[in-house]
């Protein structure tokens, strides 16, 4: 468990820093709906003081985890070897099953109030844009990446953090469309499947941008 003065530190870290260095805070600031991927630069009181979050609750959360020295492998191999798995082919898997119960339920509840109008338009529109991302990735800055970096890479690493935060905005699209992800009280089954599946869409497509900006880009000085 942390001491007293590391859990009062955590207030001038910032959001990023946090969300890198200590398991299990991500959790805590999805539930509070911290930004801690693209929006994560700032510190932790400015955060909580611009969402109208309890300081101290949030310091509370987060020094009941716990707080091991080195939680960050060392090995850019292994960091690279993990987004391409766990984020990388999830997202190719999952998305156009996404697409195609959006689209059902947006054609069988066409009637319906709160039915989520363009819903599978968004998610088709973002599924191509994190193609043609992790292709550049895959195919250009990881390559860099494991031959030990370049004087270049800040080039590419600035452009990643660039279409991350569109991804981010997009994401905001998302939860707009569907109420956080919450499905109306009446809702048929697909429609349940389809915003649980948003709901870890989102939780997993904001964890794959935290450990790009947050852990993987700062060790190649991006």
């Amino acid at each position: 468990m942390p001491t007293t003065q590391a859990a009062a530190a955590l207030a001038s870290r910032t959001v990023a820093e946090i969300a890198a260095a200590l398991p299990g805070a991500t959790a805590v600031f999805r539930r509070h709906k911290l930004d801690f991927c693209c929006g994560g630069e700032v510190k932790l009181t400015d955060a909580a003081a611009a969402h109208g979050t309890d300081l101290a609750t949030l310091e509370a959360e987060l020094a009941a985890l716990d707080m091991p020295e080195d939680t960050v492998p060392e090995s850019a191999t292994s960091l690279i070897a993990l987004i391409e798995t766990r984020y990388h082919a999830v997202h190719r898997r999952e998305l156009p099953e996404l697409i195609r119960l959006a689209r059902r339920v947006e054609a069988v509840h066409a009637d319906k109030p709160r039915v989520p109008r363009g819903l599978a338009d968004l998610l088709a529109g973002m599924a191509a844009e994190l193609e043609d991302h992790m292709q550049k990735e895959e195919q250009v800055l990881f390559p860099i990446m494991l031959r030990g970096g370049h004087p270049m890479i800040g080039r590419p690493i600035a452009a990643m953090r660039h279409e991350h935060d569109n991804h981010g905005a997009h994401l905001r699209a998302l939860a707009a469309l569907t109420h956080d992800g919450v499905p109306p009280a009446n809702a048929c089954n697909t429609w349940r499947a389809l915003y649980a599946g948003t709901r870890k869409f989102t939780d997993d497509l904001m964890e794959h941008i935290h450990i790009e900006n947050n852990v993987l880009f700062p060790r190649f000085g991006g």
